[in-house]
C-alpha cells in the first residue's frame, strides 16, 4: 500500500505547492479533490494546469486518484449539488457531465480511479426508483471511463443515499460493470457500526481501488486527526496487508486545512509504524 494524502486537506494552499510539500514529507500518493482552482474542469487554464500537475506528480514519482467531492464547484447555494439522484435530468447531467471531466483528467494523469457518491436522496421519492436511476447513471458513466481505461471508485457516504455497505454491495450488483468498484473509508464504516473494517476489507479485496483513512467515533460523522477517535488502525492496516492492497490509503482531513502541512507531517508519523 502507499500512504498518500487528500488535497481537500490542503485548501488553502496552491495545488502544485501542496503536492511538493506532500512529497517532500514523505507520502508516495495524492488524492486530488477537483475544485475552484484545484483542477477546476471549467477553468479555460485547465489544459496548462493539468500539464503542470501531471509534470509534478512525475517527477515526484507520486500516484493519485482523481476525488469529485467537492462541496460548491457546480452549485454555490448547495452544498454537493446537483447529484446523480436528481429528480431534474438536466440537474443530473450536470453532475454527470463533471463526472466524465474528472474521467478525462484521471486517464491524463494516468490516475488509479475516479471516486464519487451517490448523494443525498429526495425523501419524495421511492428507494427503489432512487437506485434505478443511480444505477442507469452509473452505467453511463462507466460505458464513459470504459472507453478511456480508467476506473471508478464509488464511495459510501454518511447521510446519502447509499451510505452502507449493505447499500453498496446491491448497487454494485445492480451495476454489474467491471470498471465499477469501491472507495472505502474506514471512519464511515466505523461510524455507521459496520465493524470489524477488516471484514470489508476481505470481501472487497478484487474491487477495493482507493482508501480514506481517519479517525471517528461511533455515531458520529466528523472525520477526527489520528488518536482522537476510537479506530484501531493497527488492525486496520494489517488487513490491508493481509489482502495485498497496493493502491493508495490517503489521509482525509478536510476541515484542518488550517494547519494543513503540521497536519500530514503528525498523520504520516502516526501511519508509518
Amino acid at each position: 500500500m502507499l500512504l498518500g494524502y487528500n488535497t481537500n486537506g490542503f485548501a488553502h494552499h496552491r495545488l502544485e505547492d501542496a503536492l511538493v510539500i506532500l512529497s517532500d514529507l514523505g507520502y508516495r500518493t495524492v488524492a486530488l479533490t477537483l475544485d475552484h482552482r484545484a483542477l477546476n474542469p471549467y477553468d479555460p487554464d485547465l489544459p496548462a494546469q493539468l500539464t503542470r500537475v501531471g509534470d509534478l506528480l512525475r517527477d515526484r514519482e507520486m500516484r493519485c486518484v482523481v476525488e469529485t467531492g467537492a462541496r460548491f464547484l457546480l452549485d454555490p447555494w448547495h452544498k454537493h449539488q446537483p447529484t446523480l439522484l436528481d429528480p431534474d435530468p438536466m440537474a443530473r447531467a450536470r453532475r454527470l457531465d463533471f463526472l466524465k471531466c474528472a474521467v478525462d483528467m484521471a486517464e491524463a494523469l494516468d490516475a488509479d480511479a475516479v471516486s464519487f457518491w451517490s448523494g443525498t436522496r429526495d425523501a419524495l421519492e421511492a428507494p427503489d426508483v432512487l437506485l434505478a436511476r443511480l444505477v442507469q447513471e452509473c452505467r453511463d458513466l462507466c460505458a464513459y471511463a470504459a472507453r478511456r481505461k480508467v476506473r471508478l471508485a464509488f464511495e459510501p457516504e454518511p447521510g446519502m443515499f447509499v451510505d452502507t455497505m449493505t447499500r453498496f454491495a446491491e448497487l454494485h450488483r445492480a451495476v454489474a460493470d467491471p470498471h465499477f468498484g469501491l472507495t472505502l473509508d474506514v471512519g464511515h464504516v466505523y461510524c455507521l457500526g459496520e465493524t470489524p473494517v477488516v471484514d470489508h476489507l476481505r470481501q472487497w479485496k478484487d474491487s477495493l481501488w482507493n482508501v480514506h483513512i481517519d479517525d471517528m467515533r461511533r455515531g458520529v460523522h466528523d472525520h477526527l486527526m489520528f488518536g482522537e477517535g476510537e479506530i484501531d488502525f493497527g488492525e486496520v492496516m494489517s488487513g490491508l496487508r493481509e489482502i495485498g492492497y497496493e493502491g493508495g490509503v490517503h489521509v482525509e482531513l478536510s476541515r484542518h486545512s488550517h494547519n494543513a502541512v503540521e497536519t500530514a507531517r503528525q498523520a504520516l508519523q502516526f501511519l508509518t509504524p
